[in-house]
């Protein structure tokens, strides 16, 4: 009798763990979309990692064979720039990683913040995170999504040190491809500095200018690089990419958020906390799960009204 009782309590508690076990693997994290609010708060943290981010025991499904590597903006991080795409990419099940690069010193606080470095050497820490990426996962190739800088150094990485046979799909939130207006003046201060690669606190500010010699070798033949399919996601309210439509590039797809919601008043930093744009990235990384984009009043900054639209 003994022997009957313990086996069945044995059993039991196997069935509770195999009933647990999907309610946990189910839970959801939550996705917040207003991108000012939530980088300060993720920031006050102190850490590098993003809700959903950088689980290097994940394994990429069937489903979601390609893990997505997340690429800052100037002065973000792996942490504060990603609030929203991490959990909502963790919860779609991919696996999720994002990096900081370009930081002005290893040391705290300068570490904090990145995207103040040359771009090329940024490119060389995309080039070994990716690589540990691939390891921990198994996986040959990697979808990229980028925000601001995180569109543009990439490609450098691409072109120029063996990344294009690692990556499948590479979105851009608020690219600039042609480079922005805001970062012509410091062409006429890079001869008292010594050219953009010496251009003080924040090298990678010089690269973006329009005319840049870091602009010119990404711009230097075909731009968009075979085998690997380019989405760039703008906002006609963008103000710091001037024009907007820098982000724009020949044998690439363009969207502009307006053009499927004309409430969405995103700007450059709450386009990736958009929901309008999460949609448009999310039918892009899995085509075969699309979903109608919504609409919803986003505000600058704030973020929707109301409900999401994803």
């Amino acid at each position: 009798m003994r022997r009957i009782v313990v086996t069945l309590l044995t059993l039991l508690a196997l069935l509770a763990g195999l009933t647990s076990s999907p309610a946990s693997a189910e839970e959801k994290l939550p996705v917040p979309w207003s991108f000012l609010p939530t980088a300060v708060t993720g920031g006050a943290s102190l850490s590098f990692s993003a809700p959903g981010t950088n689980d290097w025991s994940c394994k990429p499904t069937k489903a979601h064979p390609r893990p997505v590597v997340l690429v800052h903006g100037t002065f973000g991080n792996g942490n504060t720039n990603w609030q929203t795409y991490g959990p909502l990419l963790k919860n779609a099940g991919y696996c999720v990683y994002a990096l900081t690069y370009g930081q002005l010193s290893k040391e705290l606080p300068l570490s904090i913040l990145g995207g103040f470095g040359s771009m090329k050497a940024s490119a060389r820490q995309l080039k070994q995170f990716v690589a540990k990426v691939r390891r921990h996962t198994g996986a040959a190739k990697v979808d990229l999504v980028g925000h601001s800088q995180g569109t543009l150094m990439p490609q450098y990485w691409v072109r120029y040190l063996g990344g294009r046979k690692h990556v499948r799909n590479y979105v851009s939130l608020a690219p600039l491809w042609h480079g922005t207006r805001v970062a012509d003046v410091t062409a006429l201060l890079n001869p008292i500095f010594g050219g953009e690669d010496a251009f003080p606190a924040c090298t990678a500010c010089a690269q973006f200018g329009t005319g840049s010699a870091f602009m010119k070798k990404i711009r230097t033949g075909r731009v968009a690089s075979k085998g690997i399919r380019y989405t760039n996601i703008m906002t006609r309210y963008d103000e710091l990419v001037i024009p907007y439509t820098s982000g724009r590039q020949k044998g690439m797809r363009n969207l502009v958020v307006q053009d499927y919601c004309a409430t969405d008043l995103s700007e450059h930093f709450e386009i990736a906390a958009d929901p309008i744009a999460a949609r448009l990235v999310l039918n892009t990384l899995d085509p075969k799960r699309a979903k109608k984009v919504g609409c919803t009043v986003v505000l600058p900054f704030i973020g929707p009204l109301g409900a999401d639209a994803v």
